[in-house]
């Protein structure tokens, strides 16, 4: 972040996680034994076989209707037909427009495992309805938090926190309470967008903290706000509220963490946050209003029955 200087104060600090990776959700495996020197065919279960033909050649991902085939019966999605200038990539001849018919119904009852399910997901789908239920699906990986640059790592909770402490070197921090200073010398420039992130583990949980200042209209607008490293419906569990005056005012933000399935940018341009604009800041900060002096404080809670309102208790 342009900051001339960033101070965080956390009564806690440090937090170590074993690292997990991802693994291909399919494994492919051929058996059998060679008799009187002829080659085996590939032990594949009627279900694998079909799952393999409806596979694009070219892209080699799962064909859905139309489904192109050649006067010679080879197959092709609808995406490649055109990047193969409709020329069979496997014979050579002209594809057409024919449809296989044939392969789309025989789909229509096949059942595939998701392709998460080495991630834990259970479920088994009808081939039409697996694509949209991969989607939304729990077990699916989550990209990267990190909204300093296009981050194209995704995977689980512990190994992306791991990604932003080793490779991002984003500080980390433990309990359920924040108190950031954010300074700079020249309030007026403000690159689109200048920003900083945080992470805070409590109550079991990973939460992002995003400060950044970024160009709206004509003037600079600075903007705090939480995600929630998990699920959506798991970030309904939790309260945040964020503080932030000076000279005896004061703006105060109380609200929900949005998942990270929600993109930063997506965040940040509903300005579901705390949002201060220039003019409000620089009051905040006093003096000759030449500098930007803004801390922000605030505490994360997690919404329980039977617990009186306000109780926040750290992750020790």
């Amino acid at each position: 972040m342009d900051l001339d200087s960033v101070e965080c104060v956390s009564p806690y600090d440090g937090l170590e996680e074993e690292t997990s990776h991802l693994h291909p959700p399919f494994s492919k495996s051929h058996g059998g034994a060679a008799a009187d020197g002829v080659a085996p065919l590939p032990a594949i279960s009627p279900a694998t076989s079909i799952h393999e033909l409806l596979e694009c050649p070219v892209c080699t991902n799962s064909m859905y209707p139309p489904i192109h085939q050649c006067p010679n019966g080879h197959t092709l999605c609808s995406t490649c037909k055109t990047r193969v200038q409709n020329r069979c990539p496997t014979c050579r001849q002209d594809l057409g427009d024919i449809r296989c018919l044939a392969l789309e119904k025989v789909a229509e009852s096949l059942e595939l495992p998701c392709k998460y399910s080495s991630l834990g997901c259970p479920g088994i789908y009808l081939y039409y309805s697996k694509l949209k239920h991969e989607s939304q699906c729990n077990f699916r990986p989550y990209n990267c938090p990190y909204a300093g640059s296009d981050c194209s790592v995704i995977g689980d909770i512990p190994f992306l926190v791991d990604h932003l402490k080793d490779d991002h070197k984003v500080d980390m921090h433990t309990g359920c309470t924040f108190n950031h200073r954010y300074v700079k010398s020249n309030p007026r420039e403000v690159e689109n967008a200048t920003w900083m992130l945080t992470v805070f583990h409590c109550f079991g949980q990973y939460f992002c903290l995003h400060f950044e200042a970024f160009q709206l209209g004509m003037a600079p607008v600075y903007m705090a706000f939480l995600r929630f490293m998990g699920d959506e419906g798991d970030a309904r569990n939790y309260s945040y509220s964020l503080e932030v005056g000076g000279n005896g005012r004061k703006l105060v933000w109380e609200g929900t963490p949005r998942s990270i399935r929600d993109s930063h940018r997506k965040v940040r341009d509903s300005h579901d946050g705390l949002v201060i604009q220039r003019n409000m800041a620089l009051f905040f900060s006093g003096g000759d209003r030449k500098e930007l002096k803004l801390r922000v404080t605030g505490r994360i809670w997690k919404e329980q029955q039977n617990q009186e309102p306000g109780v926040c208790i750290p992750n020790i």
